[in-house]
């Protein structure tokens, strides 16, 4: 059994590998923002559908509520798990209309 020793060669510190960590969470984050739009699920959903793992779901599902570009839907049974859970999307037509009053300062 060889030890692995961390070096910045074989590292997350060098900075090529920070680009290529920011590139693959711009990529996940662009992916289910694009599959919200066209669709409304659970971030469990939206996991087996794109691949991106549920945690960073849930990170990017933070960021883009607030930035006003992600509402919850409705909390109501998850197809997938069984368990209660927020359906969201990032369709602007499908916002909530209390969040769209107060997203366009009318609330």
């Amino acid at each position: 059994m060889s030890k692995e020793t961390h070096s910045p060669a074989n590292s997350l510190s060098t900075l090529q590998d920070k680009d290529k960590l920011k590139h693959l969470f711009r990529t996940q984050e662009k992916t289910i923002f694009l599959y919200l739009t066209n669709h409304i699920a659970t971030a469990s959903m939206v996991s087996k559908v794109t691949g991106v793992p549920q945690k960073n779901i849930c990170r990017f599902k933070k960021d883009l509520e607030k930035r006003g570009l992600l509402y919850e839907v409705i909390k109501k049974r998850c197809k997938l798990t069984g368990f209660k859970a927020w359906y969201l999307t990032t369709n602007p037509d499908l916002f909530p209309k209390s969040n769209l009053k107060n997203r366009l300062g009318n609330g």
